[in-house]
């Protein structure tokens, strides 16, 4: 047999090996395909794959030396296997926070809200939208039960609802209409006729030394017992800030509502509230009414409240009913907001 005739015999041999293993490539892919799973599977792209290289493959010269064919890179995507369709949507619920948080809307987010409202913890609009004011009121809960502030409901702030009351007063002689304010725990009380109605998280002064109009301090909030001496309504503007209705009590320092309303304390001395209470806490506290600062570091853990003398000491069932005298604060009542405190003599 001429060379030229053993060529032809053997390439005849070749062809038909590859229509025999594209036969069998193309019986696989049908195979695959009548599974019903949308997309070329891993078999699929294999058989393909193999079937391509036998058709394409060239046949060597027998009266030359054999030719070193490259090898097959595919550029096709890797195959995905029912594995890793599994197993990347459980990575994904691992990544994302634990328990309810903003966004959620349902009937569980609706009991949430009615369960912090019996507590007293303000969560504004009582619904079914875990909104920012919801996460607030979580916000206050965790942080009188010392939980980590978060802002989201776990397994262990529902095991605490479960069991919680109402937290003690922390100046119970303190007048029978009286505002408590919790420096270490960052939350406010507010109470009527001796009786605890609200409870709102705050952020007070975080010790930080800052500098305004020449002069440098640090954003402290001093304890003591004070009073309401002056309200705002809407923005006021100062050079430290804006504050949202604000009630002074301590020269240049508020109660007043904010945008930002951190776990920890951040404001220059202040006490930030968030928006929504602020729309509501100035008609519900007066001119004169008590404002107990408790906890600051180097001072008393409960302020000594400035009521009238009494010879006597109220029982445990008829608390007292005379309301604490507070003088107005001498120092000047202009918008300086921080301005008016802690000025350096001159």
């Amino acid at each position: 047999m001429s060379p030229t005739d053993a060529r032809d015999t053997e390439g005849m041999r070749r062809a038909g090996v590859r229509t025999v293993v594209l036969a069998g490539a193309l019986a696989l892919v049908a195979s695959a395909c009548s599974g019903g799973e949308s997309g070329p599977s891993a078999i699929e792209r294999a058989a393909a794959e193999i079937a391509f290289a036998a058709s394409s493959t060239t046949a060597p010269d027998t009266t030359a030396s054999p030719a070193t064919v490259a090898p097959q890179v595919s550029t096709s995507s890797p195959a995905v296997t029912t594995a890793d369709r599994v197993t990347a949507p459980a990575a994904a619920a691992a990544d994302a926070p634990a328990g309810l948080g903003s966004g959620a809307r349902g009937a569980e987010v609706a009991a949430l809200e009615k369960r912090l409202e019996a507590l007293l913890y303000d969560v504004g609009a009582v619904n079914d939208v875990y909104d920012q004011n919801t996460a607030y009121g979580v916000m206050a809960f965790q942080k009188v039960h010392g939980l980590a502030r978060t802002g989201r409901v776990t397994d262990e702030v529902i095991t605490a609802m479960a069991t919680a009351t109402a937290p003690p007063p922390l100046v119970p002689n303190g007048g029978e209409n009286r505002v408590e304010i919790d420096i270490p725990r960052q939350v406010l009380f507010l109470y009527k006729a001796n009786t605890l109605q609200k409870i709102v998280t705050i952020s007070s002064g975080n010790n930080q030394r800052f500098c305004s109009e020449g002069y440098c301090r640090r954003a402290v909030t001093p304890g003591g017992s004070y009073g309401f001496y002056r309200q705002g309504r809407g923005w006021e503007t100062g050079p430290l800030g804006s504050l949202y209705n604000p009630v002074y009590f301590n020269g240049g320092i508020a109660v007043h509502g904010s945008r930002s309303v951190p776990a920890q304390p951040a404001s220059h001395g202040c006490i930030r509230i968030p928006m929504g209470v602020a729309e509501w806490f100035p008609g519900e506290v007066h001119i004169g009414m008590p404002v107990h600062v408790v906890g600051v570091d180097g001072q008393p853990p409960t302020p000594e409240a400035r009521v009238a003398t009494s010879t006597t000491q109220p029982t445990t069932s008829q608390p007292p009913t005379t309301a604490p005298i507070i003088s107005p604060p001498t120092v000047p009542t202009t918008l300086g907001l921080l301005d008016s405190l802690l000025r350096p003599p001159t």
